[in-house]
């Protein structure tokens, strides 16, 4: 592995530990605002668990989008080659995508 190629996957490894602080910190903030104490509330204490859940799901949903798109930008900027999940998916073996 020639240098180059070192400090581009050390720069990859420090924007996603970037990525997932910025996640744990949006978790926190949602925490704070007592989004989840709410959602609990509107149930009755046997449902608890199951509404924090929810409520948790439904609040890190627009965290999770946009680590999607952080995380494609940052492996698009570094020149991270890798392979998705949803690519082998999708793709016919010929290369063309499915319709």
């Amino acid at each position: 592995m020639t240098k180059p190629e070192k400090r581009q996957k050390m720069l990859h490894h420090i924007g996603v530990a970037l990525g997932l602080s910025g996640l744990g910190a949006y978790y926190l903030i949602i925490d704070a605002s007592g989004f989840l104490e709410w959602a609990t509330g509107l149930v009755n204490e046997e449902y608890t668990g199951s509404a924090l859940m929810v409520a948790i799901m439904v609040s890190m949903t627009p965290a999770f989008l946009l680590w999607k798109y952080y995380n494609r930008f940052l492996e698009r900027r570094l020149a991270i080659k890798g392979i998705y999940y949803e690519d082998s998916f999708y793709k016919k073996e010929d290369g063309t995508d499915k319709e």
